[in-house]
């Protein structure tokens, strides 16, 4: 399986790339091959049934909102998500859909998109049913999808709760686990971010691939500036304040920034850095434009470690944020086909815990570390997340993911720091705790991953 650098980071909409961007892919999807079927024209209405923690949780995260969307060919790329909300608003208010942008069909906010909280279909958590019904009632078509994390979806034959489509491109470097790429490393005298790039050329020419990349920069650039300058309290009835804006005041009207450094708080790079991620991770709470990295949930991270890079490390430059994505990147392709980065089938420690993991590798790369040393400091990144679960309060992506995005961006970067003092030898290697990880989501019972049944999302609403 060849997986690809634009295989863990992709543009979005918030909250959840799970329960958001997947559904609203899943729909399109659907939407797609009711076209190219030739079943459209029949079409006289469609329902949409969503399963597990997507039935349980979908009404927090927009996942009834985003179907309607993405039935009426949005892209959650491209979508306008500063009128998102109003689209969706008036299509219930005129009880229709525009199916693929076009072609009309009744609907009814109630009884067309279904969210089962205690349902599930067998392959994964989160789960979704489209229908298709002509003027008589007769199903003209029905299709099954999963969304497994990162905004990626499978169609309904998946036979594993976590299968990607496989790509069979051949590549110049394979690797399937942290031991093989370490391998490759040294018989080739590369870096991790080499093997990856070598990799990349594979699809894309190496202009090509760098112009993708920073424009994900770019776009994760954009967000943590929008979440800097909106003001308010996010939506959803928790009456969660922004901290972004009040933080970015008090940082740039002290002594901050890298000017006043080296007098001023030691640890003002880290009051930068929770900014960063709450900036991004309140705007993913909002439904702004964000970069899944790998998920929208763990949005905050990556973008936050490379607003530190960028910001705090002498000479950091376009380059080194190409290297940067390119290590990080390798490291979620081996949770990605290990483990899972499905906090509907791990708990957190599959969104934060791997995101974690990846920027702690991607700056210990840019720092100078050797492969072993980047390879060790992605393995202190998971290694601390492992048991972490998704408990989100209201189904909401605020409470505890927010803070936990900004906890975590610091303990990346305290992980690269860390395995850059060693000579990247540990007794815990990243498979390992890969592996670790797998079999405690596994044990984790499903009130902890993203269901909100159980720990915060219960605790808090009872005080």
């Amino acid at each position: 399986m060849a997986l690809s650098v634009l295989d863990l980071f992709s543009v979005g909409i918030g909250p959840s790339s799970s329960h958001t961007v997947g559904p609203m892919r899943a729909a399109k999807l659907f939407a797609d091959a009711l076209k190219g079927d030739g079943k459209l024209d029949s079409t006289a209405r469609v329902q949409a049934e969503l399963f597990g923690s997507l039935g349980a949780t979908g009404r927090g995260h927009g996942s009834d909102k985003a179907v309607v969307l993405g039935l009426q060919g949005q892209a959650p790329e491209t979508v306008d998500t500063a009128t998102a909300d109003d689209q969706v608003a008036a299509a219930a208010l005129d009880a229709e859909l525009r199916i693929g942008g076009h072609h009309r069909v009744d609907f009814n906010w109630d009884e067309d998109v279904v969210l089962h909280r205690r349902k599930s279909l067998p392959a994964h958590p989160n789960g979704m049913t489209f229908r298709a019904l002509d003027h008589n009632g007769e199903v003209v078509s029905e299709r099954s999808y999963y969304s497994i994390g990162g905004g990626f979806v499978v169609d309904g034959d998946a036979d594993g709760a976590d299968r990607v489509v496989a790509d069979e491109t051949v590549l110049p470097y394979p690797f399937t686990t942290a031991d093989e790429l370490l391998a490759i490393c040294q018989r080739e005298g590369l870096s991790i971010s080499g093997v990856m790039l070598a990799n990349e050329l594979v699809w894309r020419s190496e202009a090509e691939l760098r112009e993708k990349l920073l424009a994900l920069w770019a776009v994760m650039r954009t967000c943590v500036d929008n979440g800097c300058a909106a003001e308010g309290v996010l939506p959803g009835g928790l009456n969660v304040k922004r901290r972004a804006p009040s933080l970015f005041k008090t940082l740039t009207a002290t002594d901050a920034g890298l000017q006043g450094a080296g007098s001023a708080d030691p640890l003002l790079a880290m009051e930068w850095v929770n900014l960063f991620a709450l900036a991004v991770n309140e705007e993913n709470a909002a439904g702004g434009r964000i970069v899944t990295a790998p998920t929208n949930g763990a949005a905050g991270i990556v973008p936050a470690v490379l607003h530190y890079y960028t910001k705090f490390v002498p000479g950091a430059n376009d380059d080194g944020v190409v290297r940067f994505l390119l290590a990080a990147a390798a490291v979620g392709i081996l949770f990605k086909i290990n483990a899972s980065i499905s906090g509907a089938e791990v708990g957190c420690q599959g969104e934060v815990g791997s995101a974690c993991s990846m920027a702690a590798a991607g700056l210990c790369e840019v720092l100078g570390g050797m492969p072993g040393q980047v390879e060790n400091a992605a393995e202190v990144g998971i290694e601390h997340n492992l048991g972490l679960t998704c408990d989100p309060v209201g189904g909401l992506v605020q409470i505890p993911c927010i803070e936990r995005n900004a906890i975590a961006s610091v303990k990346a970067i305290n992980a690269a720091r860390l395995a850059l003092h060693g000579d990247g030898s540990h007794k815990v290697s990243l498979d390992n705790a890969i592996k670790t990880m797998r079999e405690t989501g596994a044990d984790m019972k499903t009130k902890y991953k993203e269901t909100s049944r159980g720990g915060l999302a219960v605790n808090v609403i009872e005080c």
